[in-house]
């Protein structure tokens, strides 16, 4: 594995890549705590939220309110994952009508929603998204 070094060109430094089948079936049922559900009913129309539900950021949120909101290892992604698995710049949530819709940017171990693998997809409430190890279920705004 090589070594990222500080000024470095990402697309030369990032050479690893770790196989990340995902599991078989739907989406995971995700627990959401109370405050979780509060936080969700709250979402205003055009937000909507994250949760990680598995690995070291389990029980995190990540609030999408913004026109654009990138995903990656990299210090200054808005979304910033640090693992491995995560490229620096792994994907971006665009607000289109209705919700978001996610890009993957060409990550090495790619972007998974349900289960499937993607480069483009809208997004529903309820939706599993795989980025590297971590999984994190998808709520959107409806007030």
């Amino acid at each position: 594995m090589e070594a990222t070094r500080p000024g470095h060109d990402e697309s030369a430094s990032e050479t690893t890549s770790i196989s990340l089948p995902p599991t078989q079936g739907g989406p995971t049922e995700a627990k959401v705590s109370e405050q979780d559900t509060k936080a969700i009913g709250a979402l205003p129309k055009d937000s909507a939220l994250l949760i990680a539900h598995s690995g070291a950021n389990q029980g995190a949120r990540f609030l999408l309110d913004q026109s654009v909101t990138t995903v990656g290892r990299h210090p200054e992604a808005d979304i910033f994952l640090d693992d491995v698995t995560v490229s620096r710049r792994h994907l971006k949530f665009h607000r289109v009508e209705g919700g978001f819709e996610l890009e993957d940017l060409g990550s090495l171990n790619g972007t998974y929603v349900n289960h499937d693998r993607v480069d483009r997809y809208v997004l529903k409430t309820g939706d599993e998204v795989q980025i590297g190890k971590f999984r994190l279920t998808y709520y959107s705004g409806t007030k």
